[in-house]
């Protein structure tokens, strides 16, 4: 599959790739891959399926915590525990 370049397409796969705290090509291989699943050929069909993958990532996104929220929540401290160390 030759890549798309259309201005529309690209945004829509950098949405996608915020969403899911990944690389801009990763996503872009993602909705080839449902494109190609879906047999889609016109520009308008491929940008179709990339704006049906970003409304399934969003609905994720809102459902499930992200890697950098998880991350984050994982560094939090506890109360009365800022100090504690652990030795080995």
């Amino acid at each position: 599959m030759y890549p798309i370049n259309d201005r529309q397409y690209l945004k829509i796969c950098a949405e996608i790739a915020k969403l899911m705290s990944i690389s801009l090509s990763s996503a872009k291989k993602k909705v080839e891959i449902q494109i190609a699943k879906e047999g889609s050929k016109t520009i308008q069909e491929k940008i179709q399926v990339a704006q049906n993958v970003l409304k399934i990532c969003e609905k994720n996104d809102g459902d499930k915590l992200s890697s950098s929220r998880i991350l984050d929540k994982l560094m939090e401290t506890l109360d009365g525990e800022d100090n504690f160390l652990t030795e080995d």
